[in-house]
């Protein structure tokens, strides 16, 4: 089941980079950020009560929770903010994977496309992917040795989903960024980062509660694999014969792993 739920994050976290690339591109990261977390927090506040109640958020569990709550938001809402500032500039079949690495932090990726990699801008955004990866494998250590076995598994998405609008408003303050509502155009893309990011994030912290922490974030790390097939089918960029083979490996991989 852990599998499963390892898979089911990494498809809904590879077409929520999708929906990301087009909205960072039309509205920018940060009002990006704000409004897909806005919508993710709205739904999941109404959906608590069927996932199983508040947990230790609501009881007499003191100031412990939320703190480890907390410290993953910001984790996350760093992470996040750096994630979608590399598709705003980046391209997305070269940053994604990056981002994805965050399982393996101190192994670098080796991107095969080298000839991309080499034309004017095809470093671009890469910085932001790897600072991404870092603050990811940090948060999802944190999230699965910490944050779930003490708070569960919606009661952590909704107080990382609070951390990170709070955080999120305040940097849109301190650098003057208006918090006018996206406009109609982007809206269904800001609404479905939100669903998505916020199913993902669901699903991954069930599957930390039912299988290893460290198969859980390799198999959800494997949204990178998702993101180069959909650029490719969706924005045509361009995907070398190398990094197709990797794509199939990485399924082929987990078909095996989980007979």
């Amino acid at each position: 089941m852990g599998i499963l739920l390892g898979l089911a994050t990494a498809l809904c976290w590879g077409s929520a980079d999708l929906f990301a690339r087009f909205a960072a591109r039309k509205i920018g990261t940060v009002h990006t950020m704000l409004y897909m977390q806005l919508t993710g927090f709205a739904l999941l506040t109404l959906a608590m009560r069927a996932l199983g109640g508040w947990g230790h958020l609501a009881d007499s569990s003191g100031w412990r929770p939320w703190a480890w709550g907390v410290l993953a938001g910001v984790l996350s809402t760093s992470s996040t903010l750096a994630l979608y500032r590399s598709f705003e500039i980046g391209k997305l079949s070269v940053v994604a994977p990056l981002s994805a690495s965050y399982p393996a932090l101190t192994t670098f990726p080796d991107d095969a496309n080298l000839e991309e990699k080499t034309r004017p801008g095809g470093m671009l955004g890469v910085g932001w992917a790897l600072f991404s990866a870092a603050g990811f494998g940090v948060m999802f250590w944190l999230l699965g040795m910490r944050v779930v076995p003490l708070l569960g598994s919606a009661p952590s998405v909704w107080l990382i989903r609070l951390a990170s609008v709070v955080m999120t408003t305040a940097v849109m303050l301190v650098l003057r960024q208006p918090l006018a509502l996206p406009g109609a155009r982007a809206n269904r893309w800001v609404v479905g980062v939100g669903i998505l990011d916020t199913s993902a994030y669901l699903l991954n912290n069930y599957g930390m509660q039912r299988e290893q922490v460290s198969v859980v974030s390799v198999l959800a790390s494997m949204y990178g694999a998702v993101t180069v097939a959909l650029a490719a089918i969706f924005l045509r960029e361009h995907i070398s014969r190398a990094q197709w083979i990797g794509v199939v490996s990485i399924f082929a991989g987990i078909f095996l792993i989980s007979r």
